[in-house]
């Protein structure tokens, strides 16, 4: 029995593209899943802790290989309970809206948070950076107001994709999957996501 975890980062609901090309994949998921468990983590609904300067300095003790005081301590338990929650689960989705040609601030709150040395990724002088969040599954479930082609002038504003695709892959994700309901401000915005969520079921019987 495996665990899928939905990462979860609109705070539209019921009118969030994301949200319900996210819900056309899990409904199908576990349908053709029905031995898995499905958990939802909301970043909207979720207390995510502050990365301050006791958290800041926690992270360059780690990188520097010194102790951590209590304060610090206590600070990178909440860090590392949420980095261990990810590494719970055997396979991830994360659905999200575009911001300003890149993220929801709540989901680049929560990968400021994960993305940790020693925790998530690893580095050495001689062989340079490794994630460590490896043999897991990552569907990507985006929507976006505008279109942006590969080649095209407009895919140059696109940090939405790339950023997500990247990162992930540098925390050790190696099977990253994509879909995108694009132009969710134009009059084609239902035909869009009704298309991509007919990839989504078909993705998730996959996944």
């Amino acid at each position: 029995m495996a665990k899928l975890l939905h990462i979860q980062t609109s705070p539209m609901g019921d009118l969030s593209f994301s949200i319900r090309a996210a819900q056309a994949f899990l409904d199908a998921y576990a349908a053709t899943h029905p031995g898995d468990t499905i958990e939802v983590l909301d970043l909207w609904k979720s207390e995510l802790p502050h990365f301050d300067f006791t958290a800041a300095s926690g992270k360059y003790k780690i990188m520097r290989g010194l102790p951590h005081s209590g304060e610090e301590a206590r600070a990178w338990e909440c860090v590392t309970r949420l980095i261990d929650h990810l590494k719970s689960a055997d396979k991830v989705v994360v659905s999200t809206g575009m911001w300003n040609f890149s993220l929801p601030y709540r989901l680049k709150h929560y990968l400021d948070i994960i993305v940790q040395p020693g925790h998530t990724f690893a580095f050495d002088p001689e062989k340079g950076y490794s994630g460590l969040v490896t043999g897991k599954p990552l569907q990507l479930i985006l929507a976006s107001g505008g279109e942006y082609p590969p080649g095209s002038p407009a895919a140059g504003y696109d940090f939405q994709k790339p950023y997500l695709e990247m990162i992930f892959g540098f925390i050790g994700f190696t099977d990253i999957r994509t879909l995108r309901v694009e132009g969710t401000l134009t009059a084609q915005a239902d035909l869009s996501l009704s298309r991509i969520a007919d990839q989504a079921r078909a993705a998730a019987r996959e996944f």
